[in-house]
């Protein structure tokens, strides 16, 4: 493996997009950041990279703390130039309207955009110094359009499209590639399992077609594909499904 000096920062380093998304990027060299709440989660993570040659550091992160964020990164950018950051925080909830609480309202739009505008900005502070860097944000089809239970989430992540868009307007001339990519399907997590069990039954999982859920490798290749673009030819906004997904 031939070492980079370039630091990856992946804000949202679960267990599976951002472990996938952190273990491509140090496979082609880069030294991993990976921020995630209870950082101690990150341990399997970075031994697991380094195991196979690469570098990483796991770090306790609430993407919601603006002096989390400003730490994290600027210990990134300390270590190797931050070449590439990716905001990765989910938050995925579903509740009727109604049942929807403020708390909860409040919550996933911090998760999932307050936290968006945190990471990027401080991102493109560090890199703007140098005059470029890759700043890519994950979304998801709640982006596009709200669906039934949906109100908390789809609100966050309209406002992460729109913080994206506003960024790639102003960065792109910069030299900073800013991307969108629009996860429209399920991930192949235990979360999205769970709850395919609950509303169908374990028979579901049993015969699951294996067009329906998406890998969290086929994301973080689609990361890394972004990552190689050339300056002439960059993508804003990047739809990724499984062939078997309707839309």
């Amino acid at each position: 493996m031939i070492h980079r000096n370039a630091t990856v920062a992946v804000v949202g380093a679960g267990d599976f997009i951002g472990s996938a998304i952190a273990r491509k990027f140090a496979s082609e060299g880069f030294t991993v950041f990976a921020g995630r709440r209870n950082g101690e989660k990150l341990a399997p993570l970075v031994q697991a990279i380094e195991a196979e040659g690469g570098r990483a550091h796991g770090r306790t992160l609430d993407a919601r703390n603006e002096a989390d964020i400003t730490a994290f990164l600027a210990e990134a950018d300390a270590h190797a130039p931050l070449e590439v950051c990716i905001f990765n925080i989910g938050a995925n909830v579903n509740f009727p309207f109604t049942e929807t609480t403020e708390r909860v309202f409040r919550k996933v739009w911090e998760m999932a955009c307050y936290g968006g505008f945190l990471t990027g900005r401080e991102a493109a502070k560090l890199m703007l110094a140098r005059g470029q860097g890759k700043l890519f944000f994950t979304g998801a089809t709640a982006g596009l359009r709200g669906g039934v239970g949906y109100a908390a989430f789809a609100s966050a992540k309209f406002g992460l499209r729109a913080l994206a868009q506003s960024a790639a307007r102003e960065l792109g001339p910069k030299n900073i590639h800013v991307a969108h990519l629009i996860i429209d399907a399920g991930v192949d997590t235990a979360f999205v399992r769970d709850r395919i069990r609950a509303r169908e039954g374990d028979a579901a999982l049993e015969n699951l077609d294996p067009g329906r859920l998406m890998s969290p490798e086929s994301v973080a290749n689609a990361y890394w594909q972004l990552y190689q673009q050339p300056r002439d030819a960059w993508t804003f906004e990047l739809e990724i499904r499984p062939f078997g997904e309707r839309w």
